[in-house]
């Protein structure tokens, strides 16, 4: 099912509500895996939104697996973000308020994949060298986990 396709013929580019899932994802040397988006070139959290029905987990797990191509079994909540920054204007002038839900992991499996679509790349960044260009609704959780946040934020 892709219900925000089925909704875009319907109404077009007009301001649709989301929830989006999305996962931080840690590897063994404790670098925080990021992915460059084919749309606008800049890198976030790996993750979209969620179906009809799913549960967040479920949603964040499927996501995670089609944009990357691993496999997550244990997630925990990292963050609740909403606000102004989660309006977002895709460059095809698709408008979405998304709100999100942001789970952080450092169990997966697999190997790591750049074949989707939305993706033009996948890479591990320490806490010191996380790129500048970063999709700005995606900005607040990866600077949360680079300053060290272990609690869970809601914003």
């Amino acid at each position: 099912m892709n219900y925000i396709k089925e909704l875009r013929e319907k109404i077009g580019h007009d301001l649709v509500m989301t929830t989006g899932c999305g996962v931080l994802v840690i590897n063994e040397k404790g670098q925080l895996l990021l992915q460059k988006r084919s749309d606008t070139g800049e890198w976030g959290v790996p993750g979209g939104a969620m179906e009809p029905a799913e549960t967040y987990i479920e949603a964040a797990k499927r996501e995670l697996y089609e944009e990357t191509g691993i496999e997550v079994s244990d997630l925990n909540l990292f963050g609740l973000y909403s606000g102004e920054e989660r309006v977002i204007h895709y460059p095809n002038g698709d408008v979405v308020y998304s709100l999100s839900v942001i789970f952080i992991t450092d169990k997966y499996s697999g190997f790591i994949s750049n074949d989707d679509s939305e993706v033009l790349e996948h890479r591990f960044f320490d806490r010191e060298d996380i790129p500048s260009n970063l999709f700005y609704p995606d900005a607040r959780p990866i600077i949360d986990w680079t300053n060290g946040v272990r609690d869970i934020v809601v914003k």
